[in-house]
């Protein structure tokens, strides 16, 4: 099939070869939507590992384990720091056992430390298991979901991420509400014991059934695009960009540490968003009313982002999501109507729409699939690292100025720096994969 070793080296370190679930091995749908499904699926099941996914329990389980707000408070930064050291083998072990046994293994582990986490009593075993919440679910897993998307498309790679953040969100817009009911009906304990049963019994089995590793280990061409035309997949051993190379590359910095900052603002803002409207004159409803604009449009901005990228560059897309976000960053002191709390939310949320599929798309198209799980597991680890920091900055910046609008100020400058820095930047071209 066009496989053979090439100086040694088999191409994307693939253990063994896989076959496609019967049923499916013969139907017309390319099978890289199925894995884009099991992909999403092991996202939103990172939401114990994710600070909203957390902050549905804070309350009752601060009440119950005896914490106070800043000892809560200081767990999850040293767990958060903790756990995106996850980061740095994860990639490596996806590249090398491949997507599909890294994924289910990974659900069974974190199944396993949720429920565990369920009947927790003291604080430092909570300290423990929020810390393996976080490495193996906000940094591991999510790692591991991105790659089994990347490695399978390349050239509709933006679309398929795209599609990807669309139903990811979905995802998270239904579990949210549903974990919530069950905290209010029958407390944070079984609420979490529900959510590691689900990672057991649910996602675990789903990726060993479904998910696959890269089209070249079950005979599938790369996006499905070369099979009516007889070509052989891609062989991508000589092509794919190495970790090492790709940090040397000015690319991997600005798209990594811009999105890291849109991670660290959007994290910051969401814990304090309350507060920082507040400081605006704005109610509680207000709040939750931009909480709801804000998830639609970003949406609109997964797909749209998706679609975009067919027809103008990942640098494009960078450079007005980040004038986007600094726009918003410089308005947001200065609002003072209800219409303007909305726009601010609307563009918010396209920014964030669009900074997410450039960060699901960009490392694929600039450095193939070969070692992608180490490069996703790079920018990874700052965007994690970055939103721990987010919080604790915004909380320092009011306690030393009295206000949100010096750090607003102080961030826009940042992006406004990564934009330029993003038309200056030399791109690796696409056909370098």
């Amino acid at each position: 099939m066009g496989f053979e070793k090439e100086n040694g080296v088999t191409p994307l370190s693939m253990p063994a070869t896989e076959t496609l679930p019967l049923g499916l091995a013969r139907r017309p749908l390319y099978y890289g939507w199925v894995n884009l499904g099991v992909a999403a699926a092991a996202m939103v099941g990172t939401l114990p590992g994710r600070t909203q996914g957390l902050g549905l329990v804070t309350e009752p389980l601060m009440k119950d384990i005896g914490l106070d707000r800043v000892a809560f408070a200081e767990i999850n930064l040293w767990a958060t720091l903790a756990g995106s050291l996850f980061c740095l083998g994860i990639g490596r072990l996806i590249d090398r056992a491949g997507s599909r046994a890294v994924l289910t293994a990974l659900a069974l582990g974190l199944g396993a430390v949720v429920l565990a986490m369920s009947a927790v009593t003291g604080a430092v075993a909570l300290l423990l298991l929020v810390t393996l919440t976080r490495g193996l679910g906000q940094s591991a897993l999510s790692v591991a979901s991105l790659a089994l998307v990347g490695k399978w498309f390349s050239r509709r790679l933006p679309v398929a991420m795209g599609v990807y953040s669309v139903v990811m969100s979905v995802g998270f817009m239904l579990a949210f509400p549903l974990v919530g009911a069950i905290v209010l009906a029958q407390g944070w304990r079984a609420a979490w014991a529900t959510i590691g049963f689900a990672l057991v019994a649910g996602l675990a089995p789903l990726a060993l059934a479904f998910a696959r590793n890269t089209p070249e280990s079950c005979g599938v061409a790369v996006d499905g695009a070369d099979a009516a035309a007889g070509h052989e997949p891609e062989s991508l051993a000589a092509s794919g960009t190495t970790l090492g190379e790709a940090l040397r590359t000015g690319a991997f910095w600005v798209f990594a540490l811009s999105s890291a900052t849109y991670g660290l603002i959007a994290s910051g803002i969401a814990l304090f968003n309350e507060s920082i409207l507040a400081e605006r004159g704005f109610d509680p409803a207000t709040y939750h009313r931009t909480l709801a604009v804000t998830a639609i449009v970003a949406l609109v901005g997964n797909f749209g982002g998706g679609w975009a990228l067919r027809r103008i560059s990942q640098r494009t897309l960078l450079v007005t999501a980040m004038a986007l976000l600094g726009l918003g960053l410089l308005a947001l002191p200065q609002i003072s109507s209800q219409a303007g709390v909305m726009a601010w939310a609307a563009a918010m949320g396209l920014a964030g729409g669009f900074v997410i599929v450039g960060f699901f798309s960009a490392w694929g198209q600039f450095y193939g699939r070969t070692h992608l799980g180490r490069i996703q597991g790079a920018a990874q680890i700052l965007t994690v690292l970055a939103s721990a920091i987010g919080p604790l900055l915004l909380a320092r910046a009011v306690l030393w100025t009295g206000s949100y609008a010096t750090a607003f100020h102080a961030l826009a400058a940042v992006v406004f720096a990564l934009a330029a820095s993003a038309l200056l930047i030399r791109t690796p071209a696409p056909a370098a994969r």
